[in-house]
């Protein structure tokens, strides 16, 4: 399951942040997860809540936005939003989509103490 790597990888943006701002308990925890960044969120939060207890997210709340992803049509030309790679274009009914903005996981914020 590459959902905990990914949970063992936003521990480490934590822990390195910790270090740098010098806070010790993380009380939310905010992260994008667009559509086409491959990851299923349910295993996602199974992974963040199996790591977090003894670590700085231990009891954090976790905010998971899950946002529509850019791609542009390459046989109409336009910039659309969509939900999944399978996703015809709105437009022309291509399905020729190149994803151009919006497929990468990200740390939002953390409200700490």
């Amino acid at each position: 399951m590459h959902e905990m790597s990914l949970a063992a990888n936003i521990l480490q943006i934590v822990e390195t942040a910790a270090r740098k701002e010098a806070f010790t308990r993380v009380r939310s925890l905010r992260l994008s997860v667009p559509a086409l960044a491959g990851v299923e969120v349910g295993a996602l939060r199974f992974a963040l809540q199996s790591l977090a207890p003894g670590t700085l997210l231990a009891g954090a709340e976790l905010v998971v936005d899950e946002p529509l992803s850019r791609a542009r049509c390459l046989d109409c030309g336009q910039d659309i939003e969509i939900a999944a790679h399978d996703e015809a274009c709105p437009c022309c009914g291509g399905y020729r989509l190149r994803p151009s903005d919006g497929a990468a996981l990200r740390v939002v914020d953390l409200l700490v103490e």
